[in-house]
């Protein structure tokens, strides 16, 4: 079993981010967000890209009646199949000022979708936000006062929810009540000065976290302990790290060539876990 991280793709990314498996597009599929496009790698290691229109693609899942959701810059869209181009569905906002950025469905079916300012200073501080948004596109903001949205995950047993806004240098925590709502929002960890990015949890609880500018992958216990930290060889713009494949226990990581101009940049890298993935939840809608 690999016990460090592999570069397995090319560069086929500027801002690889938000990989996730489904069975649905035949693996692992990912966004190069400020390109607007979704990528799949198939079981051979092959990525193809797909243009859906979009100005941002900012995370993408399946839905339960196949096709996708994709989250674009300013709302949500879906496609019926799992190649097709997307159709805007809902506007959460119209600034021009803001874009969605990472996001996932909940255990509920719902969308949760997290924004931040193009233009990140002193004026912007938390002024994104963070939406929850129901299958039949109801939307409500959960959220009014965040930077920069990022990384969103719930506990096997659905009573936590951790939260990374990352321009706070901390993964936080929610409780979550039988209806799926957050609250009492709190630290769960520091991330020593870098940036917490993209997050997942794994089917016993623990807490995979991509820290960003440090190339790392950091994994928490539920009591908050740092079990395994992984740094990538020679890159830092870790951006995202899912589990997947055919028995959950593949780790993918994206790398954004963004702030990071190394030969692994812009690739998917991959290693072994101990612990497979939970299940992907597919959005009803």
């Amino acid at each position: 079993m690999a016990e460090k991280f592999e570069q397995i793709t090319p560069q086929v990314a500027f801002h690889a981010e938000g990989p996730v498996w489904s069975e649905e597009w035949g693996g692992l599929r990912f966004v190069d967000m400020l390109a607007g496009d979704l990528l799949t790698m198939d079981p051979s290691g092959s990525v193809s890209r797909l243009e859906t229109g979009a100005r941002i693609a900012a995370f993408v899942r399946p839905r339960a009646g196949g096709g996708y959701l994709l989250a674009t810059e300013r709302g949500l869209a879906l496609a019926d199949s799992a190649f097709a181009a997307p159709e805007q569905r809902l506007e959460l906002f119209t600034s021009p000022a803001y874009r969605l950025n990472e996001g996932t469905v909940d255990p509920w079916g719902y969308v949760y979708a997290g924004s931040m300012p193009y233009q990140r200073n002193e004026e912007t501080v938390g002024t994104a936000k963070l939406w929850r948004v129901s299958p039949d596109f109801e939307p409500q903001v959960m959220l009014d006062a965040v930077t920069t949205s990022n990384g969103i995950a719930f506990s096997p047993d659905l009573s936590r929810a951790y939260y990374n806004d990352t321009t706070t240098r901390v993964t936080d925590i929610f409780d979550v009540d039988a209806a799926g709502n957050l609250c009492n929002r709190r630290q769960f960890h520091g991330a020593d000065g870098f940036s917490p990015d993209g997050l997942t949890v794994d089917s016993e609880g623990n807490i995979w976290v991509a820290l960003n500018r440090a190339g790392k992958i950091r994994v928490y216990s539920p009591q908050a302990e740092v079990l395994q930290e992984y740094q990538l060889a020679g890159v830092t713009g870790t951006t995202a790290v899912t589990l997947g494949g055919a028995d959950g226990r593949d780790v993918f990581v994206t790398v954004s060539r963004e702030n990071d101009d190394s030969k692994g940049a812009g690739a998917v890298w991959w290693m072994r876990s101990p612990t497979p993935a939970q299940p992907v939840v597919p959005f009803p809608g």
